[in-house]
């Protein structure tokens, strides 16, 4: 299975259009999460992404909450967005977890502890594509001099549900970063679209 992969697109419609022409060759794509920029231009962004017809993943960021997400993703019919549930593309399990983890510091952030994400990554069944928009912490979490922003929930989880692959984005200095947990290889995205192959 070919994926295109990208996150944190942040209303960029450029490269959005970009995304559309390359999801052509793809079997799967993921969005993980941070379409708009704080609330703002996740309608215009998810039209200009709707023109993708291949099965999509998407999981919301902590810049849109869930219910934006699946509001301005109604439309559009090869889209599937996740947060604490699955589906199956082609035979392959999919789960998803959007939402800053562990909590931001900005008020306007849609968040979650990790406790909650725990439990909402109980389901998650083993050996399934994970998506995420946070990271696990120490793999690909990395603000430079900032320091880690990982989430030691996602991390548990990673290490107990063993899946295939992990993608994820949020934290913009680790985009292309590759790290591995285990068996399980963990992308943080970024915008460019990342291919990947399970």
């Amino acid at each position: 299975m070919r994926i295109l992969a990208f996150s944190d697109l942040h209303r960029d419609l450029a490269r959005g259009a970009q995304l559309v022409e390359m999801s052509a060759e793809a079997d799967v794509v993921i969005g993980a999460g941070d379409f708009a920029s704080v609330h703002e231009g996740l309608e215009e962004t998810i039209a200009a992404l709707a023109a993708i017809e291949k099965p999509t993943v998407l999981v919301p960021g902590n810049n849109e909450t869930v219910e934006a997400l699946r509001e301005a993703a109604a439309g559009w019919s090869a889209a599937t967005v996740l947060h604490g549930e699955g589906t199956q593309i082609e035979g392959i399990e999919f789960f998803g977890l959007g939402a800053g983890i562990p909590v931001t510091p900005w008020d306007w952030s849609f968040d979650l502890d990790d406790d909650s994400a725990t439990e909402m990554l109980a389901a998650c069944p083993e050996e399934a594509v994970l998506v995420l928009h946070s990271p696990p912490k120490d793999h690909c979490d990395s603000a430079g001099g900032a320091g880690n922003f990982g989430s030691p929930a996602l991390l548990q989880a990673i290490e107990a549900k063993r899946p295939r692959l992990a993608v994820c984005g949020h934290i913009h200095e680790s985009w292309g970063c590759e790290s591995q947990i285990g068996p399980t290889p963990v992308r943080n995205l970024g915008p460019s679209g990342t291919w990947l192959g399970i």
